[in-house]
């Protein structure tokens, strides 16, 4: 394929799949402060809506480059790893041959061929098809290096279009971006009271109930509220939050057919938030969130806890004491007691089971923490606050 010139594109990483379009696409804008952050996303190079290039950002300015053939079938990978001051080594790449289309669907190649090239230019060729074959020969290493490029310079890896036979016409290559609009950014706190207010609602599943129910009080003594999956409390979302009892309210949310917990809250202050913002955890930047997107509390085994953050779980008895006690029956909560006057731990089930969900900071007029919620998004057909 001849072209002019590259329409270039923004996203999330998405090498796994298979698609040749992005699937969490993102502004430029955003993906320059990723590029200057250290985090991944992805670069679309494409001509006549074809795309040609798809390029990965790493973490330590690793990167990736997936070629694209013809017939816009993923057919080349190559990893490039810094070298010296300024350059990349294409360290590894990887060609494949397909069959035919539904071998490339399932990634069934008939031909693979591996090739390494060492720092100092001891180069591996690695073929496997229904025989194998090794060559080994040095080289010089020149012939594997690429400028290391900043953000934006995409034409460093316009050469590389040339091994799935595509060529500029021109001798500059000239670039348009077609990325998306900056949109309107993070996932915003909209609603939140709204969620704890009883009386009917919309949802995707129809009209709805909100009905407040009393989870119990929630013992802090080190000053120090952690939201976590009780399975998982290695990595959780912590809150400074004085110390004492604490009401938990949790808002269930009773359908036609079913009845789930769309939030919990645990509240500090009596006084109403009057601002929100989102908890964030330890190198987490609210500037490198795309459209709508948050950080929030991982979930991996349907369920979500208040505690305090000197409370230890005894994971043997999760089963028993919280899983079991809250699998399939009519509770919605159950509650963990320390040996007084130690804190206590209160687990709820979340809303559409695993999965991420964020968690909000209400604070009063004067700064102060006045309650913390957890949303599990079951008023919205997309799972995202409105």
């Amino acid at each position: 394929m001849i072209f002019d010139g590259l329409d270039v594109s923004y996203g999330e990483l998405w090498g796994s799949d298979r698609g040749p379009t992005h699937p969490e696409p993102m502004s430029r804008a955003l993906a320059a402060r990723k590029h200057a952050a250290g985090v991944d996303y992805a670069v679309l190079l494409s001509a006549g809506e074809r795309p040609l290039a798809l390029i990965e950002f790493w973490p330590r300015r690793m990167w990736r480059l997936y070629l694209f053939d013809d017939r816009s079938w993923r057919t080349q990978m190559i990893d490039f790893t810094p070298h010296g001051t300024g350059a990349l080594l294409a360290r590894r790449s990887v060609r494949w041959q397909f069959p035919g289309e539904q071998e490339y669907a399932y990634e069934k190649w008939d031909v693979q061929e591996t090739t390494t090239v060492s720092a100092d230019g001891q180069v591996e060729v690695r073929s496997e098809s229904a025989s194998a074959e090794v060559r080994r020969f040095a080289a010089p290493v020149e012939d594997f290096l690429c400028p290391a490029p900043e953000f934006g310079d995409w034409q460093v890896f316009a050469p590389f279009l040339a091994q799935q036979g595509h060529e500029a016409a021109t001798a500059t290559v000239v670039l348009n971006d077609v990325s998306v609009d900056e949109g309107s950014g993070p996932l915003r706190a909209t609603g939140i009271e709204q969620l704890f207010t009883p009386g009917t609602c919309a949802t995707p599943d129809g009209p709805a109930e909100v009905e407040p129910a009393d989870a119990g009080l929630l013992r802090i003594t080190s000053g120090r509220l952690v939201v976590s999956d009780p399975g998982w409390i290695s990595d959780p979302r912590t809150v400074a939050v004085p110390p004492g009892e604490f009401p938990v309210t949790l808002s269930l949310l009773r359908t036609a057919r079913t009845v789930g917990v769309a939030a919990a809250r645990v509240t500090f202050l009596d006084a109403p938030p009057r601002a929100w913002e989102m908890a964030l955890g330890p190198g987490e930047d609210l500037g490198l969130l795309g459209e709508d997107q948050f950080y929030g509390v991982g979930v991996d085994t349907g369920t979500v806890a208040f505690l305090d953050a000197t409370r230890t779980v005894d994971e043997d008895r999760l089963d028993e004491d919280v899983f079991a006690a809250l699998d399939g029956g009519s509770r919605f909560s159950v509650e963990l007691p320390g040996p007084p006057p130690g804190p206590n731990l209160i687990a709820f089930r979340s809303g559409h089971g695993d999965g991420s969900y964020p968690v909000w900071i209400g604070r009063t007029d004067d700064g102060q923490v006045g309650c913390v919620v957890v949303d599990f998004q079951l008023r919205t057909a997309d799972g995202g606050e409105q």
